[in-house]
């Protein structure tokens, strides 16, 4: 069986999102760190980390994941927001540090219409200066998320994360999550198995199947290539069962983690609906 979760508040404190993981019968969890709509983040408190520490022991140290700000934007152009986005990377990469996380995943940032190259061009620049910022000592890892492509936001195609990982001077830092939602609106067809074969060659090929570490699990509201981000609960929209029967069933992601991002009320009770229709997928 992959190693399935979701996407948990931290509401309480943050050891409180590992116990809603266990009331959800998950083995991973992603979760925000922090606030995060707000740029400047409450002080991580030794107690709270602590706390923490003691409590990815008692789980017996699932794969955990911090989903770095969406406010961060390290592709941008205007020079205050990339000051802000390196900073706030920077801030990350330690407070996971304190809190044993291991990696980070984030959006590569969006272009403001300045033009793809120079816009990746930035990333990797900002990148490595938010990697710097964080110290020598630090060895938390990057995720970079695959995104829909929507407007001028980079990582709709493989090349683009490519791209990005190869001009970084960190590059043994760097991996990949692949959200299912976001590569389907960017135009890579799963929803059959020839077309699933082709896009995992694809990914193979230009990225390496080793950097991948982490999979979203979503479905989408919209069609393929629409570049529209819309999660949908599984099953119930554009993709259907079909391409995540093929991603829980291909041997070489079998001890991956896969994370939902589906929508959700406070009970959780939809993450265990998309998590028993997930786990009955599975084939022995």
């Amino acid at each position: 069986m992959p190693l399935l979760g979701a996407h948990l508040s931290i509401a309480g404190g943050l050891h409180k999102a590992l116990e809603r993981m266990k009331m959800i019968e998950g083995k991973c969890l992603q979760l925000f760190t922090r606030n995060q709509r707000q740029w400047n983040a409450k002080k991580l408190g030794q107690n709270e980390a602590i706390c923490f520490k003691e409590a990815l022991r008692d789980f017996h140290r699932p794969f955990v994941a911090s989903h770095a700000s969406y406010l961060i934007n390290l592709g941008t152009w205007q020079k205050k927001l990339a000051q802000r986005s390196v900073c706030a990377l920077a801030e990350e990469l330690n407070r996971c540090q304190k809190l044993s996380i291991s990696w980070i995943v984030i959006h590569p940032g969006s272009h403001g219409g300045k033009g793809l190259e120079q816009g990746i061009e930035r990333v990797i620049s900002r990148l490595d200066a938010a990697i710097e910022k964080a110290g020598s000592e630090n060895d938390v890892g990057i995720l970079l998320e695959t995104t829909a492509g929507q407007g001028t936001v980079i990582g709709g195609r493989f090349e683009e994360i490519a791209a990005i990982i190869k001009g970084s001077r960190f590059t043994g830092r760097l991996g990949v999550c692949v959200d299912t939602c976001h590569i389907f609106a960017a135009g890579y067809d799963i929803t059959s198995k020839s077309a699933y074969n082709h896009t995992i060659n694809e990914l193979d090929r230009l990225l390496g199947l080793e950097r991948v570490k982490l999979f979203h699990l979503n479905d989408s509201k919209k069609g393929l290539g629409t570049r529209v981000d819309r999660h949908e609960h599984i099953g119930k929209g554009m993709m259907g069962l079909k391409p995540f029967g093929f991603l829980l069933n291909d041997k070489r992601f079998a001890k991956h983690p896969m994370i939902l991002e589906t929508p959700k009320g406070k009970k959780m009770l939809e993450d265990l609906e998309n998590l028993k229709v997930l786990r009955s997928l599975v084939r022995a």
